[in-house]
């Protein structure tokens, strides 16, 4: 019994990376009990939340339907599945672990070959009450109720517990550690206990475990629900400081801008001598904002980049990354290009383009990733003719541009196709899905996927086809398979 205890705890840790591989993990969901995997269902989830719970464990919409609806048990796919209500609205389904001919499939180890398993950490440490995966926020402060509580240099975190004198094992587990609840072990020291991390600039969600007793930093007045009636402590690396100098005697300052949908007052600035400052996290990408000294917006006087927007306002403009380049060749007798796309909110006045020789441009800083995109020129708007990739049908095609892609979709042969799309998860495998271009008689579709699985087809003039160059796959609810794909970290 103690071997099979040990051994059901040891692929419970393994498996975690795969579950915290999806964008959001809906409650505590899935578990492992007497050779058993079961998970929860919610019948008030909406659509979307199902499809993501599906996505996150591989199991099909329609099998997850017909636990919702059924009285005790049904066979789906040779497999039996128990059926047991909780309460009105949850439902727990499960089904042996004996019957699965493969638990972990051929693509699903290559996440746990590189894990973490330490057999002189305490015997037991019970499972967080959520684990969540964190998107980053395009604005982040830290609130500490002492300086000690946390501090960063050289690129390293130091994260401190004051006190708990009598523990004797106390852990850190966050997002930056696939919340391991034995991969960081805290160092006693006077005061209480310490740890150091090297972070990257980011937004991370964390909690100390005490003895197996999970807890947040009591230190940390940042927090998020963790989706249990309790919450996580929240912890920003930073990366930017806003300062203006002077204004000694104002009452109050803040910052506003796109960062925060131009909200007043929300963001305000510490007084220290000679001005004003505050220490942020800034997501990646191209940011426009403005003081806000006693109710009087003003541009930042020390940022030499200004831009005025169509309307005649001037925002000071800051980046955080690396710079892309936007280019409309021609239209030589235009009076006013605009650029207008996902990265900006579509806005129609923001971000106008500066005439130079053969055509116009706009150096844009942005985030790594997949973006739409399109030009209004005097008020008409247009794709970009001097980009081959697409998304959309009709009426409604937008240009795609993405920056620093990490993995190429590619097929071979149909050099006769008129058009080839990719689609999958990654875009909610919309029916318009990315085009691919034809070069030399491969189609090809760069794009930039963060880290977890994807599953994806092609569509060959209307004919969706799995990748014959990949053997990776699963089955769907049609029965006719989708292609997977790993991107690792």
């Amino acid at each position: 019994m103690k071997q099979l205890l040990l051994a059901t705890m040891f692929w419970v840790v393994l498996m975690l990376p795969i579950i915290l591989s999806a964008q959001q993990k809906p409650g505590n969901v899935c578990y492992i009990s007497d050779n058993r995997i079961y998970f929860q269902l919610d019948k008030r989830w909406s659509s979307a939340r199902k499809m993501e719970f599906s996505e996150l464990f591989n199991l099909d919409s329609t099998l997850i339907e017909t636990a919702l609806q059924s009285a005790s048990e049904f066979s789906y796919d040779s497999i039996t599945w128990l059926v047991t209500r909780i309460n009105s609205n949850i439902t727990e389904l499960s089904k042996p672990l004996s019957q699965d001919a493969s638990p972990l499939h051929s693509y699903d180890r290559r996440l746990v070959t590189n894990d973490v398993f330490l057999l002189d950490a305490p015997p037991m440490i019970n499972p967080p009450p959520h684990m969540e995966f964190t998107f980053p926020d395009r604005i982040g402060i830290n609130k500490f109720t002492t300086e000690s509580g946390y501090s960063y240099s050289n690129d390293t975190a130091f994260f401190v517990l004051t006190g708990f004198h009598d523990a004797k094992h106390v852990y850190l587990s966050g997002t930056f550690n696939g919340w391991s609840t034995l991969h960081t072990p805290m160092l006693k020291t006077g005061n209480g206990w310490q740890t150091a991390l090297k972070l990257k600039p980011g937004k991370y969600l964390y909690k100390f475990i005490v003895d197996g007793r999970w807890m947040p930093d009591p230190e940390n007045l940042q927090k998020e629900n963790d989706g249990n009636a309790g919450y996580n402590s929240v912890v920003y690396v930073l990366n930017y400081e806003f300062r203006l100098k002077g204004y000694e005697s104002a009452r109050k300052v803040s910052v506003a801008g796109s960062f925060n949908d131009w909200k007043p007052g929300k963001i305000r600035l510490s007084k220290v001598a000679g001005g004003w400052n505050l220490p942020v996290y800034l997501q990646e990408g191209t940011h426009a904002y403005k003081f806000v000294v006693d109710k009087r917006w003003i541009s930042d006087p020390d940022n030499p980049d200004l831009r005025t927007d169509a309307d005649g306002n001037t925002n000071s403009f800051l980046g955080i990354g690396d710079t892309l380049l936007f280019r409309l060749n021609g239209f030589d007798d235009a009076g006013k290009v605009l650029l207008s796309g996902s990265f900006n909110g579509w806005s129609t006045n923001e971000l106008r383009m500066t005439k130079v020789a053969g055509g116009w441009e706009l150096p844009y800083v942005l985030a790594a990733g997949n973006y739409e995109y399109k030009y209004i020129v005097d008020g008409k708007w247009m794709t970009d003719p001097d980009n081959p990739h697409t998304v959309g049908s009709g009426d409604y095609v937008n240009s795609v541009i993405c920056f620093k892609p990490n993995h190429t979709f590619k097929l071979r042969y149909f050099s006769d196709a008129k058009t080839v799309l990719v689609s999958g998860s990654f875009n909610g495998w919309s029916t318009s899905g990315y085009s691919m271009e034809l070069k030399n008689g491969l189609w090809t579709c760069e794009l930039n996927l963060k880290p977890g699985k994807y599953t994806y087809k092609f569509n060959v003039d209307g004919q969706w086809m799995i990748d014959p160059a990949n053997d990776d796959w699963e089955g769907n609810r049609v029965g006719t398979g989708n292609s997977v794909l790993w991107i690792d970290p």
